[in-house]
């Protein structure tokens, strides 16, 4: 088990004027100064998830923003007078310690189990805390396969505070029909199962829309094949390209090539693509590119507490690259919401009862629904961010519609 430090500096995060605690709001910089620290027994999350591999900057900040989030729950009272703890596992994306690190959640007195940001590295914990009838929470997971439609009638007590690839889908669909940009080029990198079916629901979606698509191209991370596809693109009519991959090694030198080949029409990705970190440097190139997600991390985020939050981590070193960090705060506001639906208890079925009639659950990242077909997150606004001359920025909040399936 890795322990991570405890934050020992939240005073600041104290005196943040309205910030969001579960789902109701605590206003003026003095609310954690009227409430008597939570001295209760105390409520553990286990959280087994990568902290040195693939997807450490998924879920690193998430947990480092949710254990942020738990002192100050913690500070104004906790959970009905019982403190949020979380045990942090890193199983390094090895199924068996993936297992392992579960089990050994649950005998060190985790009554929920909190998983990385991939349901298929997850899996192995999942099936260990769905097998012990627990709630099982993904802060960021993309697709719905964190339920039922994976695991059966288990899967039940299995939620994603992640966004469902029908709404990611969607949401782009509509920004290129309100941008005007009515054909498109879309790629797929078939590396995982998300960015399949994200690019699946953007085609659907924008073709009941209006939209037409001008030619579907794949590639698999690692096949060594971007350059080919990505002059393929630049190559084409389409007024843009819908590109689903993951931000390193491919998508700089995909961007660079269609660049090169002298396409500057605007290159539109999901929430895989966001950071900005891996933009070539060349304000020519990473310039005219666009994706939807949680929040920005360019300092311009339109809600003061997502700006609040990241300034906290931020001046501690723990600076998150994308806006999913988000997710960690919001899934532990979803959990102690459900906890007080059920007047407190923490078994499995009765919280995932609750937990399933989500409607507009206020969240630090918008309203979250869930439903029994969705244990993903389906409706919420994105925003919209956009690369104009090497430099990302804030421009909109877009929401997916009635394309995104409904919840």
């Amino acid at each position: 088990m890795v322990r991570r430090p405890w934050l020992k500096a939240v005073a600041a995060l104290a005196g943040s004027v309205g910030l969001v605690v579960g789902t109701v709001g605590v206003a003026g910089a003095s609310a954690g100064l009227h409430h008597k620290a939570a001295k209760g027994k105390p409520i553990i999350i286990g959280a087994v998830i990568d902290e040195t591999s693939t997807m450490k900057p998924f879920d690193q900040p998430a947990i480092q923003a949710a254990e942020l989030w738990a002192k100050k729950v913690n500070a104004s009272g906790g959970v009905l007078g019982r403190p949020i703890q979380f045990k942090v596992y890193n199983d390094q994306l090895q199924p068996s310690a993936t297992r392992s690190d579960a089990l050994k959640a649950i005998s060190q007195g985790a009554s929920i189990l909190w998983t990385t940001c991939d349901v298929t590295f997850a899996t192995p914990a999942i099936q260990v805390g769905l097998a012990h009838h627990m709630l099982v929470v993904s802060p960021c997971t993309g697709t719905n396969e964190m339920g039922p439609s994976r695991f059966g009638a288990p899967g039940k007590l299995a939620f994603s505070f992640g966004n469902a690839p029908t709404s990611d889908g969607a949401v782009l669909a509509r920004l290129l029909i309100q941008k005007g940009w009515k054909t498109a080029t879309v790629v797929t990198d078939k590396l995982l199962t998300y960015f399949v079916d994200v690019c699946q629901n953007f085609t659907t979606d924008y073709q009941k829309m209006g939209g037409k698509i001008v030619t579907q191209l794949t590639y698999t991370t690692g096949d060594h094949t971007v350059t080919q596809v990505a002059q393929k693109a630049a190559t084409s009519s389409a007024a843009a390209t819908v590109l689903c991959t993951t931000t390193t090694p491919t998508l700089p030198a995909f961007v660079t090539s269609v660049r090169t080949l002298g396409n500057t029409k605007p290159i539109v990705g999901p929430w895989a693509i966001d950071g900005g970190f891996w933009e070539p440097s060349s304000a020519t190139v990473s310039n005219n590119i666009w994706w939807s997600t949680y929040a920005s991390v360019f300092g311009d985020d339109p809600n003061h507490q997502i700006r609040s939050l990241y300034s906290q981590m931020k001046s501690k070193g723990e600076t998150p690259q994308t806006g999913g960090f988000v997710t960690g705060p919001t899934a532990l506001q979803g959990i102690i919401a459900a906890i007080k639906r059920t007047h407190g208890t923490l078994k499995g079925s009765r919280l995932a009862a609750q937990m399933v009639k989500f409607h507009n659950v206020p969240t630090l990242s918008g309203p979250v629904s869930f439903s029994a077909k969705f244990h993903a997150v389906v409706g919420r606004p994105y925003r919209i961010i956009e690369v104009k001359n090497g430099k990302p920025h804030f421009v909109e909040m877009l929401a997916p519609g009635k394309y995104a399936g409904g919840a």
